[in-house]
């Protein structure tokens, strides 16, 4: 997906939950659905917990098959209470608010 087709799923309104922003659109004409990721070093400090949040929205959305271009965004720091690292508790949290949105 490149950068105009993201800033043009941006500009419409987005499901949203605590931590999570998605944002989704019927594909263009003669184009396969794209999944844009969009997780702040900001908002997770560690490259480890960015890395597995990807992966993690990656395989919700193949297993929802939306059949849209979706770009899905970290809204809120994540690990406040585990000094910026992700636990299972958390991600627990992460997954259960991105599958209410999918």
């Amino acid at each position: 997906m490149n950068s105009a087709r993201i800033s043009e799923l941006l500009k419409t309104r987005p499901k949203t939950s605590s931590h999570w922003g998605v944002y989704s659109a019927p594909p263009r004409a003669n184009c396969s659905p794209d999944l844009g990721l969009a997780v702040a070093k900001k908002l997770a400090k560690r490259a480890v917990d960015r890395n597995r949040l990807k992966r993690m929205l990656r395989e919700q959305i193949r297993k929802a098959q939306p059949g849209l271009d979706v770009v899905v965004k970290l809204r809120t720091p994540i690990g406040r209470e585990t000094r910026g690292r992700l636990r299972s508790k958390e991600k627990g949290q992460l997954r259960n608010q991105l599958l209410d949105l999918v």
